[in-house]
């Protein structure tokens, strides 16, 4: 049998094509290395931009119900230990920023049952390792491995999407991987129970040891959080910084201790790396389109990729409609999705990009958060850029500061 759609990887991006697919009509396969429930390192939070996805497919009330916190506030820390608390409710519509932290244990699993329950064809334990071309060298499928069986099959499919994460192997075989530290950053995260101080807010803390990049402070259900912290991959090699060592260091400093006076770590410390969207990557072929870590769509200023993953995969699912309707599965023909793709979401990880940059000068840091600390009316301005109701880009403009200097 041929499928219109192969998905590799069961991950937001993966389910979210499935689920689209199946409202589509399209004969989809949806396949995983893994069996669910099963961890993904991660900072565990889900954007309002992801919510909207969420709410489109009818499982926001779904999410609600797993184990977790929502997210109503944002806190952004200086340097010098100096924090804004962003309301998100007083955006014009706070249905678009208010999000959820729950752990992609949970999350993903949640998923992937969803995809189930839409009629998609799901497989766990199956891994994939090479793509299959015909006469013309165009994808038309997949070849991997049961790996409760331990036999090899052929999966022949009109269109195949890669969603399987930043070492993706339908990149990979397609030519299309190259790890870049410059536009690459790497993570750690560590759980932890019994820590102080937690609410409906998230923390992202901008510490001399890991700019340009933050320690995280995510609230779970209870007394439970996931502590992180992410740093660019180019400077991190420059500096020489060990990201685990300087977890430990930053969880014992003056400012972070007493929260973590009576916590526990509960498991290992791991990390992972995140492909930025600072650069724009081919995220298509003959035959194939890349969704999320994999077309490296991660927000480079923030480290958020899940709701530009599940924004993926709604965007190639329409562009898989319109070339099975026209009967091209060309690289030309599906090159439209890298278009589309990046109309949707390209400015915003431009401007992300910039920010990045700026938040490398620890002055401009610390004035830009002392202000907005001080002033109702530049909070009031960051929570309409995060929920997209006042430019971003604003932020890169020197007008901006020298309107905070002088208001």
């Amino acid at each position: 049998m041929t499928y219109d759609i192969i998905i590799v990887g069961g991950g937001p991006a993966g389910t979210t094509a499935a689920m689209y697919a199946a409202r589509a009509g399209l004969r989809t396969l949806l396949l995983e290395k893994a069996r669910f429930p099963r961890d993904k390192i991660c900072g565990d939070a889900i954007s309002g931009k992801a919510v909207t996805i969420l709410d489109e497919l009818g499982l926001v009330d779904g999410v609600r119900r797993l184990p977790g916190a929502e997210v109503r506030h944002i806190l952004f820390g200086s340097p010098d230990h100096i924090g804004a608390d962003i309301d998100l409710s007083r955006a014009a519509d706070p249905s678009r920023v208010m999000g959820f932290v729950t752990r992609r244990a949970d999350f993903d699993a949640f998923l992937f049952a969803a995809a189930i329950r839409s009629g998609v064809e799901c497989r766990e334990g199956f891994s994939v390792e090479d793509l299959m071309l015909d006469a013309t060298g165009s994808v038309c499928g997949v070849r991997g491995r049961s790996l409760a069986s331990n036999q090899i099959e052929e999966l022949a499919a009109r269109i195949v999407l890669g969603a399987d994460g930043y070492r993706s192997i339908v990149a990979r075989r397609a030519g299309l991987y190259a790890h870049d530290p410059e536009h690459t950053a790497t993570g750690v995260r560590a759980y932890y129970r019994n820590v102080s101080g937690l609410s409906d807010r998230i923390e992202l803390h901008y510490v001399d040891a890991v700019r340009p990049g933050y320690l995280w402070i995510f609230p779970l259900d209870g007394d439970m959080a996931n502590v992180g912290i992410g740093m660019l991959g180019g400077a991190m090699k420059r500096d020489g910084v060990n990201l685990v060592e300087t977890l430990d260091r930053l969880v014992q400093d003056p400012f972070l201790a007493p929260r973590l006076a009576t916590a526990v770590q509960v498991g290992r410390t791991v990390g992972w790396q995140l492909p930025l969207g600072s650069r724009r990557r081919p995220a298509s072929g003959d035959g194939y389109m890349l969704l999320g870590d994999a077309a490296g769509l991660i927000d480079p200023f923030t480290g958020e990729g899940i709701g530009n993953a599940m924004f993926s995969g709604r965007r190639a699912v329409a562009m898989a409609v319109q070339a099975l309707t026209e009967c091209d599965t060309g690289a030309a023909s599906l090159s439209r999705y890298d278009d589309a793709l990046w109309a949707e979401v390209g400015d915003e990880l431009a401007v992300s990009a910039r920010l990045q940059r700026i938040a490398r000068f620890r002055p401009l840091l610390e004035f830009t958060i002392r202000k907005a600390a001080r002033s109702p009316r530049v909070r009031d301005m960051i929570c309409a850029m995060i929920a997209n109701e006042f430019p971003r880009k604003a932020l890169t403009r020197p007008a901006f500061y020298f309107d905070l200097l002088f208001r």
